[in-house]
């Protein structure tokens, strides 16, 4: 069994790849990654000692590197992690976001078909669903809760699970969708709310917080997305969507007081800025579907995550320090692929 993994040398896709070397080490895993400012080839420098790991750089949008690679290696399955993910970004410049996370979609999904590939996986988001209300803690996203988008960013996702499912419907594409709530854990980009929270109370730098802290997510550490992941490509049901939510409902202002006392780090360092536009209220995911079906659930529930996470953190200063000063995209460039 080969594997073509897209953005893996990001967060869940990186992530996702130590996992599949740990539990399907016959596996082969070739990892297609543009290294964009969110892809640090860093992430990946232990999976490359391990064999049956093939890196390549290139961007999804590329239809004839894509169309190539097909070619050359002939995977069985797909998972695409690649996208835009960042919401202040998609704000800022809806366009690459519709570029890469829809047309990329629709370029991996047109070689899978030329191809034969057995399999293709889009790595969806929650978010997708636009939100639920704060004051309604009984309310849940299901597979069925129709797509409401708020943001650029959520917007191009749900257009891209429409595609999925229409090659699906359409060409016979054998594929799945999934649907996560916030990842957490190890190499995540310290653009995001939990490794930004710990990078500056590390440096005892104030700690930006949106509004009042009052927006609700649902947490779920990264290996057990990658659990899921791995259980929907192997025995899920083509043309289904899976929700993998991690029933750890947190308010922002919970989380960075968790990440403060793991420091041993003040209060006094919360500073609240202005919302940004759109801003989801609350997201939480019914997971039953995938738990009945499938037999996945989240084993590491938010308090036990956190801590993990926070360890890595500390552990791993080299590599986050160098995303912040740059020098991991100085060190990319004179990558010779």
């Amino acid at each position: 069994m080969k594997q073509l993994v897209t953005g893996g040398a990001g967060f869940i896709g990186g992530n996702y790849i130590y996992y599949m070397q740990e539990t399907q080490p016959g596996c082969e895993l070739v990892c297609l990654d543009a290294l964009t400012y969110a892809g640090n080839l860093h992430t990946l420098k232990g999976a490359m000692k391990k064999p049956g790991f093939k890196f390549v750089k290139g961007d999804i949008t590329d239809r004839e590197l894509v169309f190539q690679l097909f070619e050359k290696e002939k995977p069985d399955v797909v998972v695409n992690f690649a996208a835009e993910s960042h919401v202040d970004r998609s704000i800022t410049d809806p366009s690459v976001f519709l570029r890469t996370n829809i047309l990329g979609t629709q370029v991996l999904m047109d070689a899978c078909r030329h191809y034969g590939t057995v399999r293709f996986h889009q790595v969806s988001t929650d978010e997708v669903y636009g939100e639920l209300p704060i004051d309604r803690r009984d309310l849940f996203f299901t597979e069925e809760t129709p797509i409401h988008a708020s943001s650029p960013y959520s917007a191009s996702k749900a257009g891209a699970d429409l595609l999925v499912q229409a090659y699906c419907r359409t060409f016979g594409l054998p594929a799945t969708i999934s649907r996560c709530s916030n990842n957490y854990g190890p190499y995540q980009f310290p653009e995001k709310l939990i490794p930004l929270m710990i990078a500056n109370a590390l440096a005892d730098k104030e700690l930006p917080v949106y509004g009042k802290g009052e927006n609700v997510r649902d947490w779920l550490y990264v290996m057990d997305h990658c659990a899921a992941i791995d259980k929907i490509v192997r025995l899920g049901r083509v043309g289904e969507i899976y929700n993998v939510g991690g029933h750890n409902e947190k308010t922002n202002m919970e989380v960075v007081r968790i990440i403060l006392r793991e420091l041993g780090k003040p209060e006094e360092l919360i500073r609240f800025v202005t919302d940004r536009p759109g801003h989801d209220l609350r997201y939480a995911i019914d997971p039953r579907k995938i738990k009945d079906e499938l037999d996945w659930q989240p084993s590491v529930y938010f308090e036990e995550g956190i801590r993990l996470t926070v360890k890595w953190y500390l552990e791993h200063k080299a590599w986050w320090e160098m995303i912040i000063n740059g020098d991991y995209r100085e060190k990319e460039d004179r990558h010779d692929e």
